[in-house]
This record gives C-alpha cells, sequence and structure tokens, in this order.
C-alpha cells in the first residue's frame, strides 16, 4: 500500500456508523425537491432542504430552465472571462444587483465559489480579514487562501470584534465578514452594530445572505434590507441553491470592487460559467420572490408555529428566530441515532456533528420551506417528541 492510501486508511469513521447502521449521509432522494421526498419507494417529510421559498419544483422555474437550455445547449464550456459570457448573464446581474440594492453584481459557478473567489481576493498582505467563529466554511476556505492577516471574534459577539479591530492599525484594510444568517445555529448577525464598528474603525463589511435571501426584508431582499444597512454593507453574497431553487451565487457590490473582481478572482476567471438552466431557473425565482409576497409571509407562519412548538416541548434549540431550527443533542452517536429513528419514521432532518461543529455542540437541523403545510409539522412536531422522550432529551 502506497503511504498516501496508508494514511487515509485510517479515517474509519464512516465505517463504524455504517457498522452500526446509523451512517446518514448520501440517502438517495427519488423525486424532486419538495416538502415531501421519496426514498427507498417510500414518502418521507423532507425537513432539511434549503429551498426556503419552495420553488425547486415551481412550474415557471422548470419552464424556464428548459427554455434557456433549448435555446443556449446545457453548458458554456469556458468561463465568464472568455467565451462563457451569455446575455441572460448580465441581465441576471443587472437584476440581481437593483434587487439587492448595488450598483453591480457577478455571477459565480456556485455560493462557495463566491466566498472562494472575493475574500480570497480583496486584502493583501498588510491587510486583515476579521470573521465570525461561526462564518460558513466557504468563507473559512476564502480566509485560508489569502495572505492577509486572519481575527476571529466569538460569535455573534461584538466586544470581542472591537477587540479584533483594535489590533488592527488604522492604515490597513479591514474586511469583516459575517453569515447574515448562521446555516447552523440559525440565529442573525447583529449587523447594525457590525455596521456602526465598521464605521468606526474605517472598516469594509460583507454579508454573506444565502440563508436571509427569501427570507428576510422586503420580498426577500436579505438582512441587509431587513436592518436598513444595505448601503453601508459593502458587499453582498447570495446563492442560488437556496431560496433561488438553482445552482450558482453571486456577489453585489459597486463597480470598483467588481471591476478588480472581475480580473483577479481565480475561482471566476479560472471556472466555467453558470449554466443557461441555473441561470433562468434562478432569474425566475427572483420575479417569483418579488411578486408573490405570500410565500414569505407563510414561510414565517410556518416557522413561527415551529418554534412554538419546539419550545413548548422542551427542546434546546439556542438562539435561532428563523427557519433554521437547530435540535441540540450534544453526542454524536446519540445524533445519528436519533437522526436514523427519524427517517424511518418518516421525518428526514440532517445530523451536524463535529468537526462541522464543537463536539459538545451537535444538533439536528430542521429547517422549513414556504411551501410545508401545519399538518406536515404537526406530524413532524409530534415524531420528534416521541423519539426525543425515548431518549430523555426533553421532558
Amino acid at each position: 500500500m502506497k503511504l498516501l492510501q496508508a494514511k487515509l486508511s485510517q479515517y474509519q469513521e464512516p465505517q463504524k456508523a455504517k457498522a452500526a447502521g446509523i451512517y446518514p449521509y448520501f440517502r438517495k432522494i427519488e423525486s424532486e425537491q419538495d416538502t415531501e421526498v421519496v426514498i427507498n419507494g417510500k414518502k418521507v417529510l423532507m425537513f432539511g432542504s434549503n429551498s426556503y421559498m419552495g420553488l425547486t419544483n415551481h412550474p415557471k422555474v422548470k419552464e424556464a430552465a428548459i427554455e434557456a437550455t433549448k435555446k443556449y445547449g446545457t453548458g458554456l464550456a469556458g468561463s465568464p472571462f472568455l467565451n462563457g459570457t451569455l446575455d441572460i448573464h448580465k441581465e441576471l446581474e443587472q437584476k440581481l444587483a437593483a434587487f439587492v440594492g448595488k450598483e453591480d453584481a457577478m455571477l459565480y459557478s456556485s455560493g462557495f465559489e463566491v466566498n472562494l473567489g472575493v475574500v480570497s481576493t480583496l486584502t493583501g498582505r498588510n491587510d486583515s480579514i476579521i470573521l465570525d467563529e461561526q462564518d460558513h466554511a466557504s468563507i473559512i476556505e476564502g480566509r485560508r487562501l489569502s495572505f492577509s492577516k486572519a481575527l476571529k471574534y466569538k460569535h455573534n459577539d461584538m466586544v470581542s470584534l472591537e477587540e479584533q479591530l483594535k489590533k488592527c492599525s488604522p492604515e490597513e484594510i479591514k474586511l469583516i465578514v459575517t453569515d447574515g444568517v448562521f446555516s447552523m445555529e440559525g440565529d442573525v448577525a447583529n449587523l447594525p452594530e457590525i455596521v456602526r464598528l465598521a464605521k468606526q474603525y474605517n472598516a469594509s463589511v460583507m454579508v454573506d445572505e444565502a440563508h436571509g435571501i427569501g427570507v428576510f426584508g422586503r420580498q426577500g431582499r436579505g438582512t441587509c434590507d431587513h436592518f436598513g444597512v444595505t448601503d453601508d454593507v459593502d458587499l453582498i453574497m447570495g446563492t442560488f441553491s437556496k431560496s433561488f431553487a438553482s445552482l450558482g451565487g453571486f456577489i453585489a457590490c459597486d463597480k470598483t470592487i467588481t471591476n478588480f473582481l472581475r480580473h483577479h478572482s481565480r475561482s471566476y476567471i479560472f471556472t466555467a460559467s453558470i449554466t443557461p438552466a441555473s441561470t433562468a431557473a434562478a432569474s425566475a425565482a427572483l420575479d417569483i420572490m418579488m411578486s408573490e409576497p405570500e410565500r414569505m409571509e407563510n414561510l414565517w407562519d410556518i416557522t413561527h408555529y415551529a418554534l412554538d412548538g419546539f419550545r413548548n416541548m422542551g427542546c434546546e434549540i439556542g438562539n435561532t428566530s428563523t427557519p433554521i431550527i437547530p435540535l441540540y443533542i450534544r453526542d454524536n452517536n446519540l445524533t445519528f441515532m436519533i437522526t436514523k429513528e427519524l427517517s424511518d419514521a418518516g421525518i428526514f432532518v440532517n445530523p451536524v456533528v463535529s468537526p462541522a461543529v464543537a463536539p459538545h455542540d451537535t444538533l439536528i437541523r430542521f429547517s422549513l420551506m414556504a411551501t410545508h403545510t401545519k399538518e406536515q409539522v404537526t406530524i413532524a412536531l409530534e415524531t420528534i417528541q416521541k423519539i426525543f422522550k425515548k431518549y430523555n432529551l426533553i421532558p
């Protein structure tokens, strides 16, 4: 055995979980992404999706993707920098910029590539990137590729943020990067205070709105719009894989920044463009978000219903106030076991274990869509209550 394989063969955690019958990943879904999916021929209620607007199977979104494929084909065979820019790419960039309130926008092939390419590119060796310790992995990877100093502040702790800002010299560029809604904990960044501190210390701010768009703000414009700080936030990032029911991502900011990124961001220049189908689907989803406000209203109705249900049940759900509801288990194997039992009972949820979170913070991630019904949530609450009681997680 070669040294590489010998080293990697020591990693046996998946095999151990499989042997115990509790391995929870790569479950094969045999239907469209909806509030109900089919797994192994069995209908299961889906509470593990990021499709907050419930648009992945909307007829207008599917038709837009089909028509774009008919006209432009299935792929671009090149990056936006060379042969991969279509008229519909530029049209969507203009729509997104106007939607989130910025001068310009750029499309990337995935949300991960946005953060990777933006965070790694904007600042230099003598500058600082300041991160919330719970920022998404794509932000962390972007920081790792940067030559800038990296400073972390305690999660949503503004005293800790100011302590990090004080470590920076007045003349260096300081970029604060935060999630708007944190993807595992479901809590919301304190953007008003982040903006205040950024002004005080002459820092720039980038907000990842992956889980905020479609959920917060006017017509789903995100947390920056919700808090009224859009003009004070320098860069707004979004992904198409959640509320936009597609695949891809974007960064919105002023043209000074996009001009630099278009010619320096490696995950933009050296990656094939977002497909015509994905582009058209995201554009159609944006139109629906703006024209059907009742979707966001229903999402919040169902979210409050679920939050009240879990709190009344006695579940530990942390500081969430969003459609992302963490159900803390605080044990890796038990998290896997409960995920398996819920799946067997017809409830699909996602386990989040170390190293994604600290071992004492393992949880089940329960997430909601605008298309969920109270009847479906009630079934989930009753099933979770029964299983949680079995393991003494609730009274």
